[in-house]
């Protein structure tokens, strides 16, 4: 039996979505074991992991963004403050994590994309590859002093691999594999219900509005979309719009690609995991973008360049209405760009299990 360390960043869903993803592909090898390590949506991967190989450690793996009131933009003072306090102790953290290991006979430690676990690996010569679109060092570099960033530089430079996924611009001078877009696997039956439960007549169009679970914009009620003409929306379970075209994903609902899937339109924040569920289901993209956050431009410019999706900005969204043209026009572009399949999570575990043996 092999054993891996799976950690997940706590930022949203995002992070934890795709590495379920991946760790389903790992777990058909029935000689690997997996400690996943991870605290926000905790619940929500042990929901999602049935079998008696996964075992849960909740401990905090890193602090993410944190935004502005009412707003998708970042909070740069309240961010600072957060990441000062989570590496005031980091000497003690890794000796943590370096007893951890140890003690779970761990051979493989695998990040997405926490930079607690990498300094602990090298220590006990244990690989580990750093999975990600992004890391936290380069996505706090235009929010935070480069020179408040050294112990997540140093962390991530004690990476043995990294597996860079599409939009990356990360270059940390190891060995590196480059994949696609991937997500959880669709069920196209249970997208056909959502389908008929929505929109029973095939009259209008299915609008998904993904800001993210860790987003609270306090005025999306009083936002002009939801009366665009013939679209009914779908929305996250955080997100309270009492309205008769406006579904919410079930709080317990697990396996949300399906929603994705079952729609026409995906208009998002550029989350990776949201836009690789849309990608892989052949859903058109329309991105809300954030010149502040570097880990968004990195996707846009890879979706532009791919002829992906279409961008809006914050402030014109907030007086935008869904268009059918618009619709047409970034499906027609898409169809005729896209070449994602869902097997980059299968070659991503295949690959890990390289590395093990």
């Amino acid at each position: 039996m092999k054993t891996i360390a799976y950690y997940i960043s706590d930022y949203g869903y995002g992070h934890a979505s795709r590495s379920i993803a991946v760790i389903r592909k790992l777990l058909k090898d029935n000689e690997v074991k997996i400690f996943v390590c991870h605290s926000f949506a905790l619940s929500f991967i042990k929901e999602s992991l049935h079998s008696n190989r996964v075992s849960f450690r909740t401990i905090k793996t890193d602090v993410g963004y944190f935004l502005e009131k009412d707003s998708i933009h970042p909070d740069k003072k309240r961010l600072f403050e957060e990441y000062r306090n989570f590496v005031d102790d980091w000497d003690f953290k890794v000796e943590q994590e370096k007893e951890f290991l140890k003690l779970n006979q761990i051979d493989l430690v695998v990040s997405d994309i926490s930079p607690l676990p990498f300094e602990a690996a090298q220590r006990l010569d244990i690989p580990s590859i750093g999975l990600s679109n992004f890391s936290w060092y380069t996505a706090y570099q235009n929010l935070i002093d480069d020179g408040e960033l050294k112990a997540y530089k140093a962390a991530y430079q004690k990476m043995t691999h990294f597996y860079s996924l599409a939009g990356s611009n990360e270059n940390w001078n190891v060995p590196t594999n480059h994949y696609g877009f991937f997500s959880r696997e669709v069920d196209w039956q249970e997208v056909q219900r959502i389908r008929k439960l929505i929109n029973p007549d095939e009259t209008r169009n299915v609008i998904f509005l993904g800001l993210g679970m860790k987003i609270d914009v306090g005025s999306l009620e009083e936002l002009p979309i939801w009366d665009s003409p013939n679209c009914v929306f779908l929305v996250s379970s955080n997100v309270h719009v009492n309205r008769p075209n406006v579904f919410q994903i079930p709080s317990d609902y697990l396996e949300s690609q399906n929603y994705i899937a079952a729609s026409d339109l995906v208009i998002s924040k550029a989350g990776w995991g949201m836009i690789g569920e849309a990608i892989s289901a052949n859903v058109p993209l329309l991105i809300l973008n954030r010149a502040s956050m570097k880990e968004d431009q990195n996707t846009i410019n890879y979706l532009k360049k791919h002829h992906l999706c279409h961008t809006i900005e914050w402030d014109d969204f907030k007086d935008y209405q869904v268009d059918a043209s618009t619709i047409n026009c970034v499906e027609r572009e898409m169809r005729k760009n896209i070449s994602s399949n869902n097997n980059e999570a299968d070659k991503i575990a295949k690959d890990i299990l390289k590395i093990m043996k």
